[in-house]
């Protein structure tokens, strides 16, 4: 550990012991968003009626008891969120932000529309496609605020990772700093907790009071795990806990089939924020383990892919295949396809899409330059900032989710 000159409690002045920036991958990051990953999963293939045409109590009867609270991986995403795109912003500009987050969502998003939309035109037995028009739009990610169905069910929670990068954006085009991420947590937390008790729908879509507190904990966390732990990063860490805490007997009720105890939901919810406690304090920082990065990279592309895919091949096979049986190799074939959109569809796609927009971006910073004023000596035109390096991945989610099912979720 080294200290720093002087930390950011005041935009890099006020003086704050920083850890050196050379920290090791937190490798457990990556495990918790594909645990929150398959916690979705187990949950659309044995909670929901989906593709079993009959209450999964039935099909499931003493593993849907457990399953059922699968949803909340969705919150895990958010609460990782939080974390991972605090830490990808920092000391980056604006453009850069804006590149790393489409280069990352949008290449196996738009593959899994096509492939979905595919599947359910062709057997219609889950779900059915409306109209091409509504896939076409679905191709913005922005379908929700024009009041566009999803065409799989998980996406609804990838709008909700799009406000956040938008309202996080503030920070970044003014550059994150110690001070202002304290400052965003504090605003955002206001704005939720108003939202609900106020006659505003503009609040209440861009305040998201469900699901802020999540985005602001993991924040917080970052900070602590960037600098140290204090009394003021801790007091946003709690004040989001108790409001998360609050909103989940709401999300249990949404996402339940008549009513079942909340106390398991909360739990999961106490476990998830005591986990990221520990990541960010370094309790984890020795588990190197490199399988894990690759373990982490399927989440997203498992997240967009399994929901009406899966329930149609469950539909096709109920018959045929245990229902045990059925499940677990359903997992193990999306995680395979989850595996090959990334290498054949993420790692290419997104490359050159970075590419495309890291051009797109220098040839604006060229011609943004303010012409000089007559009769000036004439300058050399410095070269545009520096473009973005590829930063660790860690999200996706919704990174998040995003990663996060982001159904009850849709990272």
């Amino acid at each position: 550990m080294r200290f720093a000159r002087r930390g950011d409690l005041d935009g890099g002045r006020t003086a704050v012991r920083q850890k050196s920036a050379a920290r090791p991958r937190l490798y457990v990051l990556d495990a918790l968003r594909l645990v929150a990953a398959l916690m979705v999963v187990a949950f659309h293939y044995t909670a929901l009626k989906g593709g079993w045409g009959r209450s999964p109590k039935e099909v499931f009867p003493d593993l849907e008891i457990v399953t059922r609270y699968g949803w909340t991986g969705v919150e895990v995403f958010f609460l990782i969120s939080g974390f991972v795109i605090c830490m990808s912003t920092w000391g980056r500009t604006l453009g850069d932000f804006v590149v790393s987050r489409v280069t990352r969502i949008y290449p196996a998003y738009w593959v899994a529309i096509f492939l979905t939309a595919g599947v359910v035109a062709l057997w219609p037995q889950v779900r059915t496609v409306k109209n091409w028009d509504v896939v076409l739009t679905n191709l913005t990610m922005l379908q929700q605020g024009m009041g566009v169905w999803d065409v799989d069910g998980v996406y609804w929670t990838l709008f909700a990772e799009l406000k956040f990068y938008v309202l996080f954006a503030v920070v970044v085009a003014t550059g994150v700093t110690y001070r202002k991420c304290v400052l965003f947590c504090g605003v955002w937390t206001v704005a939720a907790v108003t939202a609900p008790s106020v006659d505003n729908e503009m609040l209440s879509l861009w305040a998201m009071p469900l699901f802020a507190p999540y985005f602001i904990a993991g924040i917080a966390f970052y900070l602590i795990h960037r600098f140290k732990p204090t009394a003021l990063l801790w007091g946003i860490v709690i004040m989001s806990l108790l409001l998360a805490l609050h909103s989940v007997p709401k999300r249990v009720h949404d996402n339940a089939e008549g009513v079942i105890p909340t106390w398991p939901a909360t739990l999961i919810v106490f476990i998830a924020f005591g986990l990221m406690a520990l990541i960010s304090t370094g309790a984890f920082d020795r588990v190197q383990w490199r399988w894990l990065a690759t373990a982490g990279a399927l989440t997203y592309p498992l997240y967009l892919l399994h929901q009406y895919i899966g329930m149609t091949i469950i539909y096709a096979l109920r018959e045929r295949v245990t229902s045990g049986w059925l499940v677990s190799g359903l997992m193990v074939v999306m995680l395979g396809a989850a595996y090959v959109m990334h290498r054949c569809v993420e790692r290419p796609l997104g490359k050159r899409l970075r590419n495309a927009l890291q051009k797109g971006m220098e040839e604006m910073r060229r011609h943004s330059v303010a012409p000089e004023p007559a009769g000036a000596a004439r300058k050399p035109v410095t070269s545009a900032l520096p473009l973005m390096k590829d930063a660790r991945r860690y999200e996706p989610e919704p990174d998040r989710v995003g990663a996060a099912a982001q159904s009850s979720d849709g990272a």
